[in-house]
């Protein structure tokens, strides 16, 4: 990584510019050319430095509603339950524990009885029954950014 890949990661964590042409924006800022910008994001995104470029949303603020899963699900099932849970529009993301209750996942809809359908076709879908959701209690925000 040089200076400039470092002041576009910088940028793109604290001000992404929510407009038509955010690369053109950034690219201006740092006195380099869009196609640059755009070629070094596709580069720090292929080296596995950018996982991913959006928009984070408080479920709560927009009317939604969230919830942590778990699920304890057999080897054997695994592959079909993560297939099924990812097709999910409401999965942010899963990911696997070394618990009892292996799979984790997060869900997010419009209503708690959305959650509570999509779950139930989760369910029914997989042939797993044990899914346990636990809606947050107390929200807590880790605003984590890297200085480069």
């Amino acid at each position: 990584m040089d200076a400039i890949d470092k002041k576009i990661l910088n940028l793109i964590q604290k001000e992404f510019p929510v407009v038509p042409e955010p690369f053109k924006l950034l690219a201006e800022k740092i006195s380099v050319t869009e196609d640059e910008v755009l070629e070094r994001v596709k580069k720090l995104k292929e080296e596995g430095i950018i996982r991913r470029i959006g928009a984070v949303f408080d479920p709560k603020t927009l009317g939604f509603s969230s919830t942590l899963c778990a699920a304890r699900v057999p080897e054997a099932a695994m592959k079909q339950f993560v297939e099924t849970v990812n097709a999910c529009p409401g999965v942010t993301h899963n990911y696997r524990r070394n618990h009892a209750y292996n799979v984790w996942f997060t869900f997010i809809a419009p209503s708690e009885d959305a959650i509570k359908q999509a779950i139930e076709d989760i369910k029914r879908r997989t042939g797993i029954k044990d899914i346990m959701t636990m809606k947050a209690r107390r929200t807590f925000k880790i605003n984590a950014r890297f200085r480069f």
